[in-house]
């Protein structure tokens, strides 16, 4: 059919993979960091184009027809009535709008009300927390806040030479904190709620749609965000999901319906195919395994998954609930970890790095349980995060899941994802793809895991770690 690109535009750089349009076969990439200051929360938008620039550079697109942009979530870019930046654009992981999400989530009469609204509880890297945060803060950029945009939004408009029409698609909108993905609709009330006045929004695409084609005839698809240009990329379907190992953790999976939750645990987005991605996020993750290594001492993770090995299934009845700086789920932001079971012959420290990895995972289990509470299917865990590769995880993990363990080998998916978007637009456009069907792509090469004869091991393990958590947080998910 021809060839296409994806685009992934992240927080500190910009990725791009040149593939076959028909077998999603890569066959060039390019990549460039963004100008300035990587941490920085105020950031020039133009810094993305550049970048962008520098990693199209050398004909990396020469022969391309389609463009998917992928970029990061919740970042904001505000712009006035003609177009123009009123001041830089706020990214994703900015936590200065803390208090302006409290105060969003109070003046709509609390958690519930956000839930059933758009389906998620306002966190401080939402756009719409960013614009309370301007409308407080910086109240005279505020008022001057005629249209609101995303980094993928405007990286979209840019490309097409900043026409009239100005698009998103449901997987970006989903994020925003104004968008509801149950009913398939912006909230303009909510976003009033926050700036203080109404402003235009984009047009919300379709999974098939085009943006629009360039001048010189370059078809652009809807785009997303990175998140769901990620599951797009890995192939997910129905039954799978995804745990991403950072120094925090999410569990998100493929589902047919929105999910709104009166708790608040569920982040309830929209995917890049018409389905769902029902998401729910954890505090601790990988940091409860490098506190752990610091306090036995051990150089890195790799050591302590080796020294965990050496232990045995219950780590001699020791159990580390993970909840280090609070936690998200079960909802205890106040709390701190806690370690029990501590006798004399537990007292080593490969039984305490066997409780460190087995309170991470099952910390993500209760996770994976509040989906599948609401009617969720898992068959399938695709384990993401550099400590996807240990030993002890990959040990571990189906048992404690209760089901087969996908390590993808490590590539652009995001970017892949993006460019799988671009291909389907394109077989649309021409008409030999069916816009209820993406292109049939080759899944991830990875290595895959079974839960085995270890299943009941893992039941077990479970169980006393939910004793101790009931214990010790009793009423923490409601039981």
């Amino acid at each position: 059919m021809g060839i296409v690109a994806g685009l992934d535009s992240s927080a500190g750089f910009t990725r791009i993979v040149v593939c076959d349009a028909d077998t999603g076969a890569v066959l060039r990439q390019g990549h460039a960091p963004h100008p300035g200051e990587p941490k920085a929360a105020d950031v020039d938008p133009q810094a993305w184009l550049l970048s962008l620039g520098e990693a199209a550079s050398g004909g990396l697109l020469e022969g391309v027809q389609a463009i998917g942009v992928s970029a990061q979530q919740h970042g904001l870019v505000p712009l006035d009535a003609q177009g123009g930046l009123v001041r830089p654009a706020m990214v994703g992981n900015d936590k200065r709008a803390q208090v302006a999400a409290a105060d969003l989530v109070e003046a709509l009469g609390g958690r519930q009300a956000w839930a059933e609204a758009v389906g998620s509880v306002p966190q401080a890297g939402q756009p719409v927390a960013k614009l309370r945060w301007l409308a407080r803060t910086e109240p005279e950029n505020a008022q001057r806040v005629a249209m609101i945009l995303q980094p993928h939004d405007w990286l979209v408009w840019q490309l097409l030479g900043r026409p009239v029409r100005r698009t998103t698609d449901r997987g970006a909108a989903s994020a925003t904190g104004y968008w509801s993905a149950g009913s398939g609709s912006y909230r303009p009330d909510l976003v009033e709620l926050a700036l203080g006045h109404q402003a235009v929004l984009p047009e919300v695409l379709g999974p098939a749609d085009a943006a629009g084609t360039t001048p010189e005839g370059l078809l652009i698809s809807a785009g997303t965000g990175e998140t769901m240009a990620a599951a797009f990329g890995l192939g997910l379907g129905p039954g799978d999901a995804v745990v991403s190992l950072g120094a925090s953790g999410s569990v998100m999976a493929v589902h047919h319906q929105a999910l709104a939750d009166p708790q608040g645990m569920i982040t309830s987005f929209a995917d890049a195919t018409g389905m769902h991605l029902p998401v729910v996020h954890t505090s601790n993750a990988v940091r409860a395994l490098r506190g752990s290594a610091e306090m036995l001492g051990v150089e890195n993770l790799e050591e302590l998954s080796a020294l965990a090995l050496k232990s045995t299934p219950g780590a001699s009845g020791l159990v580390l609930l993970p909840y280090l700086e609070g936690e998200r789920t079960p909802r205890l932001p106040h709390t701190a970890g806690t370690l029990s079971g501590l006798r004399r012959e537990s007292m080593k420290p490969e039984h305490f790095a066997r409780a460190a990895f087995e309170g991470m995972l099952c910390s993500l289990a209760d996770a994976m349980d509040v989906l599948r509470g609401r009617g969720v299917e898992v068959r399938r865990v695709f384990l993401l995060g550099a400590a996807a590769e240990l030993p002890a995880v990959q040990a571990l993990a189906p048992a404690v899941f209760g089901a087969q363990v996908v390590v993808p080998q490590p590539a652009d998916y995001t970017a892949l994802g993006a460019a799988r978007q671009a291909a389907w637009a394109l077989g649309v456009s021409r008409g030999t793809l069916s816009p209820a069907a993406p292109p049939a792509w080759q899944g991830a090469a990875a290595q895959i895991f079974e839960p085995g004869e270890e299943l009941a091991v893992g039941q077990a393990v479970r169980q006393q770690y939910a004793a101790t958590r009931d214990q010790i947080h009793p009423g923490a998910f409601g039981s």
